[in-house]
């Protein structure tokens, strides 16, 4: 038996690029992933946000950053994304809604 055959090959975990929605939470973070899709029968295309909580293990992102979080393993309840890091860091008051109305 090869050292190889135990072992299962991994696919590289999701990475997904969203806003801060909300930072009150110790280490943890609500990021916002907005998406457009088009509908199959219709054709129209059609705004779509998930709501993802994230472990920010420094705290260092708040509301209104773009940060990019990558899938990990279930650290509780609803947490199943990581902060892997802050893209652009918001400016004061620069809170948007995305993927909401419109």
């Amino acid at each position: 038996m090869s050292e190889s055959a135990g072992k299962q090959e991994r696919g590289s975990p999701r990475k997904l690029t969203g806003q801060v929605l909300s930072h009150g939470r110790n280490k943890t973070i609500k990021v916002v992933v907005a998406s457009i899709t088009r509908h199959s029968t219709y054709g129209k295309y059609r705004k779509r946000r998930t709501v993802c909580h994230a472990h920010d293990e420094q705290n260092q992102a708040v509301t209104g950053d773009i940060v990019e979080i990558q899938e990990c393993r279930p650290i509780s309840k609803t947490k199943h994304w990581r902060l892997l890091r802050v893209l652009e860091k918001s400016r004061a008051g620069d809170v948007t809604a995305i993927g909401v109305g419109d």
